[in-house]
């Protein structure tokens, strides 16, 4: 489903092919030879764009997300797998995000590189071209650390100071009522679909 709102309309190459249960809303940019399987959901809320490159593979239930203040790129020959999550990111040329991975806000990874199942790259983290996040494993920082997944006191003491609430949603974790503050603001943003057009 091709949507368009507030003033945003999707384009797709005519050499691309987006599958009809795929969702692609807004400022979305899709290349040539580029493949968007059932079930993904593209969507760029209102002053957010995404740009997929050439001969890209978006698996099955993926879903690739950008908002105005992180905009998301994937590069040329970039496969991201089914069930993964890609936010606000800019991905190089020929990267490979495996089956359930998840790659979050202002992070940069480098072209080549290769984040396996579940694999998570945090926030602001930057992954020099060639990295490997292994199976379930956390890749956090900039440069970027890569921890086993039991290493919870490690990844935080790197993403703490990330800061995922001010960085993302402009909001101080140390302020009372940081959940209302943040899913009000969401809310308010995220009304704007309901000027959506099929």
């Amino acid at each position: 489903m091709i949507i368009s709102y507030a003033g945003y309309s999707p384009e797709v190459d005519t050499d691309a092919w987006v599958a009809p249960d795929t969702t692609v809303c807004g400022d979305v940019a899709i290349g040539a030879g580029s493949r968007v399987m059932h079930g993904a959901r593209l969507v760029a809320e209102a002053g957010g764009s995404i740009r997929i490159g050439r001969n890209c593979i978006v698996l099955e239930n993926a879903v690739i997300r950008a908002t105005a203040r992180h905009p998301c790129t994937i590069g040329n020959n970039c496969l991201v797998g089914p069930n993964s999550h890609v936010v606000g990111a800019e991905v190089g040329d020929e990267v490979f995000i495996a089956t359930g991975a998840a790659v979050f806000h202002g992070a940069h990874i480098g072209r080549g590189s290769e984040v396996r199942i579940n694999g998570t790259v945090h926030l602001r983290t930057r992954l020099e071209p060639g990295t490997i996040v292994p199976i379930g494993w956390v890749a956090v920082g900039d440069p970027a650390q890569v921890l086993p997944p039991d290493q919870h006191e490690a990844i935080w003491s790197h993403q703490q100071p990330l800061d995922f609430p001010g960085y993302v949603y402009d909001v101080d974790r140390n302020q009372p009522d940081v959940m209302q503050k943040i899913t009000g603001g969401l809310s308010v943003a995220l009304g704007v679909h309901r000027t959506e057009s099929f």
